[in-house]
């Protein structure tokens, strides 16, 4: 592996690095009002969630490294203290780079993108209608990094007063991801749509841990580091279950590689125990990790206790 030293780059170069690995980030589609009432519209990529009580966000304004010039959204809210931050959705995102550009100050964006003004309810700053989701904000600190230096970093801490969430992405009190369909930002001019979606559930109990599995488990050739970590969330080492597998006399299945390449864990175990050779450790690993790709972890465990 490199290693790179953040002196050894020149500022553009350093800038990539930085976020080709801290990455994907939430875009932070800021809407600000100047002390004139001139309306700015602008996308941030440094912008993350960061209490919840009261719910804090935070957003990264820099001053251009080259010309010295603020951008409009920090001198805006270090002004008048408020905010808006919609979420930016797949179908905004060349929308969305519109407004990127660097405009006069009196220049509404939100016409130049096409975008529509939504009325706040608690501060004076719009919203994007468009996004399904959005936030609005006030200035609670701005933390300006590394100056000493020559930093050209802002951190701006803001509290969120309200949040406004379409009804259409609400199931059952919740905001479904599918429905917000949102883009993070990659490194370079690489973004990424949240469609890919799994679940992650972390364990509510102290899990046994990837040392504490069995060594045939633990050095298996065929199971990933991601697998073994789902087979360690038990709270405790399974015993092998005598009823299992359980088969009723209608059952049938092929051979071992059209059921493994078919996606059936039960079937290739089936031939596994009829005719295939239970010295074969690999085979028994492989059904195994099929069985935890479709979650059920419990049938993995059994049939690795197999051996």
């Amino acid at each position: 592996m490199r290693t790179i030293l953040p002196n050894e780059l020149s500022h553009r170069d350093r800038h990539q690095l930085l976020l080709s690995g801290v990455s994907p980030r939430p875009i932070a589609f800021v809407t600000s009002v100047d002390l004139e009432g001139n309306v700015n519209l602008s996308p941030f990529s440094f912008y993350n969630a960061y209490a919840s009580n009261p719910p804090i966000v935070a957003i990264g304004p820099a001053i251009a490294a080259k010309s010295g010039r603020a951008k409009h959204t920090w001198l805006n809210i270090l002004a008048t203290g408020e905010c808006t931050i919609s979420a930016v959705s797949y179908s905004m995102v060349h929308s969305m780079n519109l407004t990127a550009a660097e405009y006069p100050h009196e220049v509404d964006e939100y016409g130049k993108a096409g975008f529509t003004k939504r009325p706040s309810v608690q501060v004076i700053p719009p919203s994007v209608a468009e996004s399904p989701y959005s936030l609005e904000c006030r200035l609670m600190e701005n933390i300006e990094l590394r100056r000493d230096i020559g930093g050209n970093g802002n951190l701006m801490l803001l509290e969120v007063v309200a949040f406004h969430v379409a009804d259409s992405v609400m199931i059952d009190g919740r905001v479904d991801p599918r429905g917000l369909d949102l883009v993070g930002r990659m490194g370079h001019a690489y973004y990424t749509r949240t469609q890919d979606l799994f679940e992650a559930v972390q364990p509510p109990h102290l899990p046994i841990g990837i040392d504490g599995l069995p060594d045939l488990i633990r050095t298996s050739t065929v199971l990933t580091g991601n697998e073994l970590a789902q087979l360690a969330y038990v709270p405790g080492l399974p015993m092998h279950d005598g009823s299992f597998p359980q088969f009723d006399q209608s059952f049938r299945a092929d051979s071992l590689d059209i059921e493994l390449s078919c996606g059936r864990p039960e079937g290739a175990l089936y031939v596994w125990l009829q005719n295939g050779d239970r010295e074969d450790k690999t085979t028994l690993h492989r059904i195994a990790q099929m069985f935890i790709g479709q979650n059920k972890i419990d049938e993995a465990w059994q049939t690795l206790l197999l051996e």
